[in-house]
C-alpha cells in the first residue's frame, strides 16, 4: 500500500484536504486525532503527561487543559521536547497499528510535524498544504481566538515554509475557494492510484 504523507504549517488546510481525499474512499490516518484520543481524561497518556507537567495544566475535570498546555510548549523547546517525547512513540505505534488494518491502494497519513519529528520512514510519498504566513495568521486567529503572538510562537516551533516545499514530493497551493481545493485532491487522487498500482505490480 502506497502512504501519502499530508503535512504543512498550522492554517495550511490539513484536516479540510484530508477531508476531501476521504470523501474518495481514501482511508485516513490522523496523528493530531489520535494525539486527542491518547491524552483524553484517564488515559495512561493523560496521567503521564499530567504528573510530568504538574497541576498547572490540569482542567477542572482533572484532565489536561489542552490551551494552558499549549502555551507552555511553544514557548519553551525544552518542554516542548518534553510532551513530544511521552506522546510521538505512542503515536506513532498506533498509526502503525490502524495501517496494519487497511485494505486500500494507498492511504493518507496527516502528520504536521512530520520533519520535526524525524518521521519519514513512515510515508512513501510527502504532500505538502502550503499558504503564506498572513494567510496561516489570519485563518488561526479566526479559528482559535488565538493572539498573533501566540500563533507566531506556534509558527516558530514548526518547520520553515522553505523546507517543507524543499521536501514535498507534492504541493497543495490552498489559497483558492473550496471548488479549487476540490479540484486539485482528484488531480492528486488519480495519480496517487496510479502510482499505488505501479507499486503493487512492482513496477
Amino acid at each position: 500500500m502506497l502512504r501519502i504523507g499530508l503535512t504543512g504549517g498550522i492554517g495550511s488546510g490539513k484536516s479540510t484536504i484530508a477531508a476531501l481525499f476521504a470523501e474518495h474512499g481514501v482511508p485516513v490516518i490522523d496523528a493530531d486525532i489520535i494525539a486527542h484520543q491518547l491524552t483524553l481524561p484517564g488515559t495512561s497518556a493523560s496521567t503521564q503527561v499530567l504528573q510530568e507537567f504538574g497541576p498547572d495544566i490540569a482542567d477542572t475535570n482533572g484532565g489536561i487543559d489542552r490551551r494552558r498546555l499549549a502555551q507552555r510548549i511553544f514557548h519553551d523547546r525544552n518542554e516542548r521536547a518534553r510532551l513530544e517525547g511521552i506522546l510521538h512513540p505512542l503515536i506513532r505505534t498506533e498509526m502503525l497499528r490502524q495501517q496494519d488494518n487497511l485494505d486500500a491502494p494507498y492511504c493518507l497519513l496527516v502528520i504536521p510535524l512530520l520533519f520535526e519529528a524525524g518521521q519519514m520512514d513512515l510515508v512513501d510519498r510527502v504532500l505538502v498544504a502550503d499558504v503564506d504566513e498572513s494567510t496561516q495568521i489570519t485563518r488561526i486567529a479566526a479559528r482559535d481566538g488565538r493572539s498573533e503572538a501566540e500563533i507566531r510562537a506556534i509558527l516558530s516551533s514548526q518547520t520553515d515554509r522553505g523546507h517543507r516545499l524543499k521536501m514535498a514530493d507534492d504541493c497543495i497551493t490552498n489559497t483558492g475557494d473550496l471548488t479549487d481545493l476540490k479540484a486539485k485532491v482528484e488531480t492528486l487522487h488519480q495519480k496517487y492510484l496510479a502510482l499505488a498500482l505501479d507499486k503493487s505490480s512492482g513496477r
